[in-house]
């Protein structure tokens, strides 16, 4: 008998250490942000349609969503904003991972950020970048370099860029350095030369 206690004790205790030392990690970073996602998902796609037209597409490899915080995490993500009843892409862009904010709209592009915007020439490349969706609103980290392109040569790389939308307005606060393209004096060396 006293045997038969000792091998049920040695029994539940090697069960009990067993399982005690089997723990699965979601990582430090995720136990405090919230535990695991609520929902993955794999190749996505998302359309944002308002009255039968295409507002916004965007892609992404990997997604992962947390209700509780309203947060998406994506991984490989590409988006495109539409014009014209969904028929033209005015904004288009790529950023290895985002954040998107479900209540607020906000996001933060980050691992390498590519933004084209067709209706102002702009291509804004960097390695992050945080839209505000309220305030319509961009804004590159203060020390990170950021680089705007225009097809006619314009280009400039700076530090605290900030663009606002509305305005059609955009500006380094910090350092920066480039060229500017005057197409005006083109047209005034043609103007010169006819005469």
């Amino acid at each position: 008998m006293e045997r038969e206690v000792s091998r049920s004790f040695f029994i539940v205790f090697l069960l009990v250490f067993l399982f005690g030392a089997c723990t699965f990690d979601y990582g430090a970073d995720q136990e405090a942000d919230g535990g695991r996602p609520d929902i993955v998902m794999e190749s996505i796609e998302y359309v944002r349609v308002r009255g039968g037209n295409i507002l916004a597409r965007f892609n992404a490899e990997h997604a992962e969503q947390w209700e509780e915080r309203q947060t998406m995490m994506l991984r490989d993500f590409a988006f495109q904003q539409m014009e014209d009843q969904g028929e033209t892409v005015n904004v288009e862009g790529t950023a290895g991972a985002a954040e998107v904010d479900l209540d607020s709209g906000d996001i933060v592009l980050f691992d390498g950020v590519r933004v084209r915007i067709e209706s102002e020439d702009l291509i804004i490349s960097t390695i992050m970048l945080e839209w505000n969706d309220s305030g319509k609103t961009l804004t590159g980290g203060t020390d990170e370099e950021v680089e705007i392109e225009r097809s006619d040569g314009t280009n400039f790389t700076g530090r605290g860029f900030s663009a606002d939308i509305r305005r059609r307005t955009w500006v380094f606060t910090g350092e920066a350095w480039g060229s500017f393209v005057d197409e005006n004096d083109d047209e005034d060396e043609d103007e010169d030369d006819e005469e």
